[in-house]
């Protein structure tokens, strides 16, 4: 499949700067890209890649249109990796995944008799859907994706192969040397416009629901527990992990790696850094980050007391060296 530069423009905006018959046949990066491919310029970091790439056509901001055309064909834009992240749908829309000539639900696929599958929903090679579940319009689950009973899905969602949705929570109370389990009797419920990684895992609440709100964004490999709630547009990397009942605010971005304790609440616009820990209430929007090293509880709790304190320590102590009562030698 091909697309002339002019096609792309008429269809994103931006402006272009060289020919509009000119034919693109892919994307790709800038390092990679051969004459045939278009590729984008984001992060100033590879910006020196403009001057040696080979890319058809690179899509670039206002800073970077001179040095852009000085090599050849471009696309001038406000931002340019939203423009690249439109012009995969624009790709996708052109080449779209040919999953017309496949049933609606594979043959493969168990859907209990008492769930809601919508008709315009896609439901993979070996699914699950059991009782009382409820998959709304256009979701497709990918293959051997469970969805619990009594879980709801909105509409517009993609759950990836291997991810399980609505799995028990852990809950266990400890009994004379044994666990006594908790039944889980809670569900899941997940908006609109939600994407779920491979191998990602939503518990079901231990009475009411674990939630994700609209437009949440999860990658693969990471652990949701029991009543947790995930306020909109919220998006997560791989390899997170929630503990049970922690609320997480909109619009927050967590880092790969990065653990919540249970029963902390994060608020909006938060961003957590990659194998933060998080282990108290953010309350204030902001970047938070951190990693300390593993220790002996005790120890670790004493340390990272300290280590918080560092900054006012570092002011007395220069104040008490101004004032000749330490030695600065």
């Amino acid at each position: 499949m091909a697309l002339t530069l002019g096609f792309i423009v008429e269809k994103l905006g931006g402006t272009l700067v060289g020919g509009a018959s000119a034919s693109i046949s892919s994307i790709a990066p800038l390092d990679t890209a051969t004459p045939s491919d278009i590729s984008f310029l984001s992060n100033p970091l590879y910006a020196d890649q403009l001057d040696t790439t080979h890319a058809g056509c690179v899509i670039v901001s206002e800073a970077y249109r001179e040095r852009a055309s000085a090599r050849g064909s471009c696309i001038v834009c406000d931002k340019p990796y939203l423009y690249f992240a439109k012009l995969t749908q624009l790709w996708r829309e052109q080449n779209p995944i040919n999953t017309d000539l496949e049933p609606a639900i594979h043959p493969s696929a168990f859907v209990h008799p008492k769930a809601l599958v919508h008709s315009t929903a896609r439901i993979g090679p070996q699914c699950v859907v059991e009782q009382g579940a409820v998959i709304g319009e256009r979701t497709w689950l990918k293959a051997s994706v469970n969805v619990g009973h009594h879980c709801v899905l909105g509409s517009d969602c993609i759950v990836h192969p291997g991810a399980v949705i609505g799995a028990d929570g852990f809950g266990f109370a400890p009994h004379q040397g044994t666990w006594v389990k908790i039944e889980q009797l809670g569900g899941v419920r997940i908006g609109n416009n939600v994407d779920i990684g491979a191998n990602t895992c939503i518990d079901r609440g231990a009475l009411g629901d674990t939630v994700i709100e609209d437009g949440v964004k999860l990658d693969n490999c990471i652990q949701i527990g029991h009543n947790v709630y995930i306020g909109a547009h919220t998006a997560m990397a791989a390899f997170v992990g929630v503990s049970g009942s922690t609320k997480i605010g909109a619009y927050c971005t967590v880092a790969g790696g990065a653990g919540f304790v249970g029963h902390i609440e994060i608020a909006d616009r938060v961003n957590i850094g990659a194998k933060a820990v998080i282990t108290r209430s953010i309350r204030e929007a902001g970047n938070y980050g951190g990693y300390y090293p593993f220790d002996a509880d005790t120890v670790w709790k004493k340390n990272a007391a300290i280590l918080r304190q560092l900054s006012s320590l570092r002011e007395k102590v220069k104040s008490l060296m101004n004032f000749g009562a330490v030695d600065k030698t």
